[in-house]
């Protein structure tokens, strides 16, 4: 099974990866330049300067698309024909950057037989990449997409649209900034990409030690600590990773195998990872790549993001530490030993491989007010350094080698797999707006809630359910809010709030049934049936139904910034509602107490405010 929610943005490969293994088998030395040219062109765009869109964006589709098409081929015939497609496609991308002042002055208009060549090999290629990178969901729901763009005009009433010439339709998605040349792609050309080299870069040194050191020291001696320590250090590595899949990969080899030592319950054990993980994604300072796509599509700037986004990220992490000790209530849940438990010097010296590089990010970016991507590069230069040194120190040449390779190719790989996500998710967006869709779908979400902000809240949260299941998380929270956005806010939503509102929706297909991809790899992990996983997980990941709520019952919550103190107020009141349903959902066995306890939750969160 694909899993949907695998748009990462820090694989958590190993210095040994199998990408490094992939890479030498099929000749190390093009992959590794290869890799390297994606990872000086993407940080040579910051400091180069503004290049134009329809260079840029088309150069990046070019040099991804060897990584998703030919080093993920499973098979000798899918590697030759991932080839060709790669070697088209590259070229017809390279044709629009080369010929980008020709193809300004044609305002979206195909002039020629080739130009509609280009045009539908670009669509193809892009839908071919993205079905290999991440399955059929996306690339189908693209499909369906140009064909009712190509088609539309015979569909009767409402929905069919009045037909859209040939020219004109292929020409704007292609060869104009309408479609995958879009402002999402831009997202992923300008911001993305520097920080998925960032998470790299980190990801292939000390930091995810320290991470794990930094956890054990906080919360290892607590009752249920090994527990603690999980969620503790997922929500320290999603912050660069910002995939509940890679989050469960990386930190759940070391939390899974703790836990089931001292006795955990294989089920809980799982479901604490699984949840953990999750939380990642919504983890400011990266969320995913969702972060910076709602830069894009709200106008807010990174900084706002991230101070709107931390309160709900936190009370997340705090649901779920709630109800590890209400589980702890019925079993026995042992602390780390203390001789597992890192040293006080290991910590410190750990803890440095991340705190500098982090350090030299929000220093940029809060104290010396750069661009996000131009603290970012700052901080994969900061971040590069210290891969010359281990956690003991020292200089190892050939570990420092094998260091900036696998960096290099899971930085590259990375790129590659958003792009052909977010290329696929744009074709989608162009026909939304291109033939009025998009609007109409906005009506009928209008119409279908009377006009009334709650129903209209979820119809939005099934539509994120039911799509985060089939297409990655940031795909899914793409076009929805393109959908619903426009009428969430008509009934009175901030931008903002409604844009996390659907991103945190987007997410529960991370733990929910039936796909549920982080459960599936935390339970394979650990051995355990998934269902019985998923079930005690949806109980400790409440939060993530429960929060976007809360967010819309209480907005001063996104305001820390302007309004700390209301801010503040609100996490307040949400946490306590949060701690009595958690509580009891799971330390309660009794019908009686629990409804008695959940239903003062909801009464504490959706009541009155505290001012």
């Amino acid at each position: 099974m694909k899993d949907p929610n695998m748009d990462t943005v820090a694989s958590p490969r190993p210095a040994g990866s199998p990408w490094l293994a992939l890479a030498t088998r099929f000749s190390a030395p093009f992959w590794l330049a290869l890799a390297a040219l994606v990872v000086i062109y993407h940080i040579g765009l910051v400091f180069y300067g503004l290049a134009p869109n329809l260079v840029s964006r088309p150069v990046h589709m070019a040099l991804i698309l060897p990584f998703v098409l030919v080093l993920g081929a499973a098979s000798p015939g899918q590697k030759a024909s991932g080839a060709v497609l790669a070697a088209i496609g590259s070229g017809a991308a390279l044709w629009v950057a080369w010929n980008y002042n020709l193809l300004a002055d044609q305002y979206g208009f195909l002039e020629s037989t080739w130009q509609v060549v280009i045009a539908v090999t670009l669509l193809a290629v892009v839908i071919e990449a993205a079905r290999r990178a991440i399955g059929w969901p996306l690339p189908l729901v693209a499909t369906l997409a140009l064909l009712y763009g190509l088609f539309g005009q015979h569909i009767p009433g409402q929905f069919g649209h009045s037909g859209i010439p040939l020219a004109s339709f292929l020409g704007t998605l292609t060869i104009a900034e309408g479609g995958i040349w879009g402002s999402l792609t831009g997202v992923s050309v300008g911001v993305v990409s520097i920080f998925v080299i960032f998470g790299a870069v980190l990801n292939a040194g000390e930091a995810g030690q320290g991470f794990m050191n930094v956890a054990s020291a906080a919360a290892g001696r607590l009752k249920g600590g090994a527990a603690k320590v999980s969620v503790i250090s997922s929500a320290l590595f999603g912050s660069i990773s910002g995939s509940a899949s890679a989050n469960v990969a990386s930190t759940g080899a070391v939390t899974l195998p703790a836990m089931e030592k001292l006795g955990y319950p294989k089920r809980l054990a799982a479901a604490v990872e699984a949840v953990a993980s999750s939380g990642g994604q919504i983890m400011p300072p990266l969320m995913g790549a969702g972060a910076f796509v709602m830069v894009e599509l709200t106008g807010t700037p990174y900084t706002s993001i991230m101070a709107a986004a931390i309160l709900p990220a936190i009370l997340f992490f705090v649901a779920v530490w709630v109800g590890i000790d209400a589980y702890a209530r019925h079993t026995e849940l042992k602390s780390v030993a203390r001789e597992d438990r890192p040293a006080g010097r290991d910590v410190l010296i750990t803890s440095l491989f991340f705190l500098v590089p982090f350090t030299t990010l929000l220093t940029a970016m809060f104290a010396a007010g750069y661009t996000p991507e131009y603290s970012a590069a700052l901080a994969v230069f900061a971040g590069a350094a210290l891969l010359f040194i281990n956690g003991k120190l020292q200089v190892n040449r050939a570990q420092v080698i094998e260091r900036f390779g696998s960096a290099i190719l899971n930085a590259a790989r990375q790129v590659s797999m958003i792009a052909a996500i977010i290329l696929c998710a744009s074709i989608i967006i162009g026909v939304l707006s291109i033939t009025g869709l998009g609007v109409k779908l906005t009506s009928l979400i209008l119409e279908g809630s009377g006009g009334m902000l709650w129903p209209s809240l979820l119809l939005t949260a099934l539509a994120c359910l039911l799509l985060g299941m089939e297409v990655p998380t940031t795909a899914a929270y793409v076009i929805c809010v393109s959908v619903a956005g426009p009428a969430l806010t008509q009934l009175g939503l901030e931008p903002l709030q409604a844009h996390l509102f659907v991103f945190w929706f987007a997410l529960l297909s991370t733990i929910t049934p039936p796909v549920c991809g982080a459960v599936f790899i935390a339970a394979g992990m650990i051995g355990e049936n998934w269902l019985k996983v998923a079930i005690t997980a949806m109980a400790l990941g409440v939060g993530l139904y429960i929060i976007p709520l809360g967010m819309i019952a209480n907005p001063a919550i996104l305001t820390l910034a302007e309004t700390p103190v209301m801010a503040l107020l609100a996490f307040a009141q949400i946490a306590v509602g949060l701690a009595l349903i958690s509580f009891g959902l799971i330390g309660m066995r009794k019908v009686v107490p629990t409804a008695l306890l959940i239903g003062a939750g909801g009464a504490v969160i959706f009541g009155p405010g505290l001012l």
